[in-house]
């Protein structure tokens, strides 16, 4: 909205020139979305309270602090990350950009597969919302239709191609088989997030540093004097994927506010899909889905504890892990929330930085 308004007053007023640069409009979504969270977070979580009594349903089989500490809390606090991300969305980038309203495509259909879990949560007074394979279905059908869309409006000519992180241009065509590997990593991706979202602040923090690097590494691969220095394969419109990025770090920071320990909403799968979900899309937009699994490393270890944990109880009927996913193993240990979430922070912060390296190192 404001980027298309700056067209018509940059003749008029100079300072409107500045709408053109995408660094400018990518901070600006970014303190946009922060702002917007900080000045209605608490009125939201008012209305949350309104209709959720008692909070979250707690896992009765999890540790047994989070059923005093945890309890009443309320959920679906997705909600704030989405608004506040789609309103700076609208706001600065460039809604010409078939790529940015895939992305909000993106982002409202696997909110709404979230929220309809949660809302049964909340229906049920359960942990358990919508059924695995229902969930799988829509998760799966939206992803299609994602792609499909994708290859429609993308001009890339290497769509089908999978990129090999530390070499110089070197591509896998898998021709049809990029649909399934296109679903694996946006659906992949989408229930990484929702697993590691079980203490407070553990999957926003690492969100955050994964989308500050996906920033970087899009800004890189849309701008074509960049990515021919570092020898990266250019995408067409890429570069506004950046300022979409922006908000999402703005909306995660604002969330951060108020979900810190101990923390006053939960994410819940309205925003735990959907965020991971925009990640796996973006990673495919811009040829990055194994640099994904670096920079996102951290969910990727949460959700492999969880399959591995279930796969070696049905074979052995003995557990790998106190419990799982990991974060309740270390819980389990005796380490303090604060301190596995710092921990997991950190090593959030490694594998981002090792997910950038493969930028430079070819």
């Amino acid at each position: 909205m404001l980027y298309w308004l700056s067209h018509s007053l940059q003749s008029y007023i100079t300072f409107f020139n500045v709408f053109r640069y995408i660094s400018f409009r990518t901070l600006a979504a970014l303190l946009t979305a922060f702002l917007i969270n900080l000045i209605w977070g608490k009125a939201v979580i008012r209305w949350l309270k309104s209709f959720q009594r008692k909070g979250q349903p707690i896992r009765n089989d999890g540790p047994e602090s989070h059923l005093l500490t945890k309890q009443g809390t309320p959920t679906m606090g997705g909600i704030m990350i989405l608004s506040s991300l789609l309103l700076s969305v609208l706001l600065w980038n460039n809604l010409a950009n078939p790529l940015v309203l895939l992305l909000i495509f993106v982002a409202i259909s696997f909110g709404m597969i979230g929220a309809y879990d949660d809302y049964l949560k909340l229906l049920k007074s359960n942990h358990k919302g919508i059924s695995a394979k229902t969930k799988f279905i829509f998760q799966t059908v939206f992803s299609l239709v994602f792609l499909f869309l994708l290859q429609k409006y993308s001009p890339d000519s290497k769509f089908t191609s999978i990129a090999i992180p530390f070499t110089r241009d070197y591509f896998i065509d898998i021709g049809s088989l990029f649909f399934l590997w296109g679903c694996i990593v946006i659906i992949g991706s989408s229930n990484a997030v929702n697993l590691t979202d079980g203490l407070d602040g553990l999957a926003i923090g690492p969100t955050i540093i994964a989308a500050g690097c996906f920033t970087i590494i899009c800004y890189c691969v849309g701008n074509a004097k960049f990515a021919s220095y570092l020898q990266l394969h250019p995408v067409p419109n890429a570069g506004e994927i950046t300022v979409f990025l922006g908000a999402l770090m703005g909306s995660g920071l604002g969330f951060l506010w108020y979900n810190t320990p101990p923390a006053r909403v939960f994410m819940g799968d309205t925003g735990s899909l959907s965020v991971g979900a925009l990640f796996g899309a973006m990673a495919v937009m811009v040829k990055h889905e194994l640099v994904l699994l670096i920079v996102g490393g951290l969910f990727a270890i949460e959700a492999c504890s969880v399959i591995l944990q279930v796969a070696y109880y049905k074979k052995t009927k003995k557990r790998i892990f106190l419990m799982a996913p990991i974060h309740h193993h270390f819980e389990k240990k005796g380490w303090s929330e604060p301190t596995i979430v710092i921990r997991f922070w950190i090593i959030a912060i490694v594998l981002g930085i090792i997910g950038l390296s493969t930028l430079k190192i070819r």
